[in-house]
């Protein structure tokens, strides 16, 4: 029962932050999906497709989804792999580098401000015990 309880009450802390952080992104025309993407191309540099989905915890097919969107929106462009002509890199355009630039201050702020319920010394914790519990799920 402590198990489910405890189960339960993460599920419900996330979805609670996850809606609250969907609705700000939603004023910018985002999905947090596609803000993702371009958070990681702005903090990690250009990457395959395969290399997004594995870095936000999501599905091939999402990200697929997800990249044709942001590239219809001339956030970010596929160029061929010049080591493997099958697969496509990923980039961000200045339209994206400019979006996501002035987006993320703000989304750190928001985060900042939605987790200031827990003290400093709660919010490592917090991170290390969901580090510890993400570690253990994978890895079975």
């Amino acid at each position: 029962m402590r198990a489910l309880d405890s189960y339960i009450k993460l599920m419900r802390a996330a979805g609670s932050v996850s809606l609250t952080i969907s609705r700000s992104l939603s004023q910018s025309g985002l999905t947090e999906s596609q803000f993702g993407v371009l958070e990681a191309l702005h903090h990690l540099g250009p990457m395959r497709p395969c290399e997004l989905a594995t870095k936000l915890l999501t599905s091939g097919a999402n990200m697929t989804t997800v990249v044709d969107n942001l590239e219809k929106r001339n956030l970010i462009s596929r160029s061929r792999d010049t080591d493997d002509r099958r697969a496509f890199t990923i980039r961000l355009t200045g339209e994206g580098e400019a979006l996501i630039s002035e987006l993320f201050p703000r989304h750190a702020e928001f985060i900042t401000q939605g987790m200031s319920s827990l003290d400093p010394g709660e919010q490592l914790m917090l991170g290390d015990l969901c580090r510890k519990l993400g570690k253990s799920v994978i890895t079975k």
